[in-house]
């Protein structure tokens, strides 16, 4: 084989990896496409006795995801919820509707509340960050 052969051979091949290369988004990140949008309100929790029951979005409820529902944020949207209490941070994906009591802006699975530290309180004043 001459050596523009090989040459446009090994091209070839790098080319078709690159090609059929996906590149795939963590699951827990917000991406930076659309525009930042934020909300400032409280946060509250599922209880445990909905573990297992289905989600507006039809997924089968799991407190120890990462989750959340919000009122009008589309089904997998991921939204970075601070605690202003303390400054700790969560990255949720919206698959359920709600919370429908007023004051509330987004209802956590109990492990997201638990990362930010409110499961004692219960509710906690959040900031709200996400790409729509």
């Amino acid at each position: 084989m001459s050596y523009l052969k090989k040459i446009a051979f090994l091209l070839f091949i790098t080319v078709s990896i690159v090609a059929c290369h996906r590149k795939t988004v963590p699951q827990n990140t917000i991406t930076s496409k659309g525009t930042l949008k934020t909300e400032t309100g409280f946060a509250s929790y599922y209880s445990d006795k909905l573990n297992g029951h289905a989600t507006a979005s039809g997924e089968t409820f799991n407190n120890s995801k990462l989750t959340a529902a919000h009122k009008k944020l589309s089904f997998g949207t991921m939204v970075k919820v601070t605690n202003t209490a303390n400054g700790k941070s969560v990255i949720v994906r919206v698959n359920d509707r709600g919370p429908f009591v007023t004051g509330r802006i987004i209802d956590l699975s109990k492990a997201a509340a638990s990362s930010i530290g409110m499961l004692g309180t219960g509710i906690a004043k959040v900031f709200i960050s996400y790409r729509n």
